[in-house]
């Protein structure tokens, strides 16, 4: 495909104040072109300069599962919904603490409690309690049995699993470190093909970071027969992607 063009004209101050930005917003990535820019050094008023952008994706296996762990109970009274709430939620998180998962990876992510109403919206048939356990599971080839004793021993009765990256940071300069190298490769190109040199690095900006993680499990209180052979969740990779645009000068 070919190379496209443009040709823009700024102020060699504006050059010079943004000689190195990072920005964290998403957008498309631009072929790399050859570009003018206004310098008072020079006789003809006119620099040129090389910008390419560079792209990476780093796929790590997940070291981390994130696990929604949801309970209900539904009665006559609001109060009576609520007590019986907590005495699901106590046998739920004593379960969670008894697979060795420390206070510090457990925590509520949602709780809530609210009223029933009839087929005519107008009348209340009861009320209903929720609570959402979120819990950090950092082995997650065993994740399908945690799973299990969570529901049919601790009584949860809505799963959904997500996986993540416990330091994310790492592969995300990986992936940086390879699209910097893929834009000054389509520098160089650039500019052999026109016939010129890349000079220094005038701007690096960071211009997109995404982590494809595989789509979350949900699962339903079926898994709560206690004959069920050992849940499978297959792990997957993560694909971490990182966009990069560089400016380079023409030596």
């Amino acid at each position: 495909m070919p190379q496209s063009f443009r040709l823009l004209v700024i102020p060699i101050a504006v050059v010079v104040a943004c000689s190195v930005a990072v920005a964290a917003v998403i957008v498309a990535s631009r072929a790399p072109v050859l570009v003018n820019v206004r310098s008072a050094t020079t006789a003809s008023g006119i620099d040129s300069a090389i910008l390419a952008s560079g792209d990476a994706t780093v796929s790590k296996k997940p070291d981390l599962a994130l696990l929604n762990a949801g309970i209900e109970s539904r009665a006559s009274t609001a109060a009576a919904a609520q007590s019986d709430l907590a005495t699901r939620a106590a046998k739920l998180i004593a379960r969670i603490k008894s697979l060795g998962v420390n206070d510090k990876d457990l925590s509520t992510s949602g709780y809530w409690i609210g009223p029933e109403y009839g087929s005519t919206g107008q009348t209340i048939t009861g009320y209903r309690a929720g609570e959402q356990l979120q819990v950090k599971w950092h082995n997650v080839d065993t994740v399908g049995r945690t799973l299990d004793a969570i529901v049919q021993e601790g009584g949860a009765t809505n799963i959904s699993i997500g996986f993540g990256l416990a330091n994310p940071k790492a592969a995300q300069a990986e992936a940086r470190a390879l699209a910097i190298a893929d834009a000054k490769a389509k520098a160089q190109a650039m500019a052999s093909a026109a016939g010129v040199h890349v000079g220094q690095v005038i701007r690096v900006s960071d211009v997109s970071i995404n982590t494809r993680t595989p789509y979350p499990y949900t699962y339903g209180a079926a898994l709560a027969a206690p004959d069920k052979a050992v849940t499978q969740v297959p792990v997957g990779d993560l694909d971490v992607q990182v966009s990069v645009e560089v400016d380079y000068s023409i030596a």
